[in-house]
């Protein structure tokens, strides 16, 4: 089965100061992977923001992170090609999460997620 990351598991497995970091990096042995550019951007919008404790990359640094994951991990990449409104979340919270959730499903995947509140037939939670 092949996985699309979502932001949060994006987050533990690249920055090693992330709580669930260890977690996330055993889970993803052996794992194929998928990335999209919403978890992209929401990787590069978090990991750069200075308000957040131990993140406040510089954009660089974390472009290059991102870009040595995806290389490392033979990360395969799809578009974010379903149309917003086929995704039917149920509140505002939930409405990138269901998207990701949703287009994996669309493309037969499973989404890694740390989130376990996300109910979703192609959600995954790492542990």
């Amino acid at each position: 089965m092949r996985h699309l990351l979502d932001v949060s598991v994006l987050l533990a497995a690249i920055t090693g100061i992330h709580p669930q970091h260890a977690t996330v990096r055993a889970w993803l042995k052996e794992k194929q992977i998928v990335l999209c550019p919403i978890a992209e951007l929401g990787f590069l919008r978090i990991s750069t923001n200075s308000r957040i404790p131990g993140f406040g990359f510089d954009m660089s640094q974390a472009r290059a992170s991102l870009e040595k994951f995806s290389r490392e991990r033979r990360a395969e990449w799809i578009s974010d090609d379903l149309p917003a409104l086929d995704s039917h979340p149920r509140a505002s919270a939930q409405v990138t999460d269901h998207y990701l959730a949703d287009l994996a499903g669309k493309h037969g995947l499973k989404l890694a997620t740390l989130d376990e509140q996300l109910k979703h037939p192609a959600v995954e939670v790492v542990r």
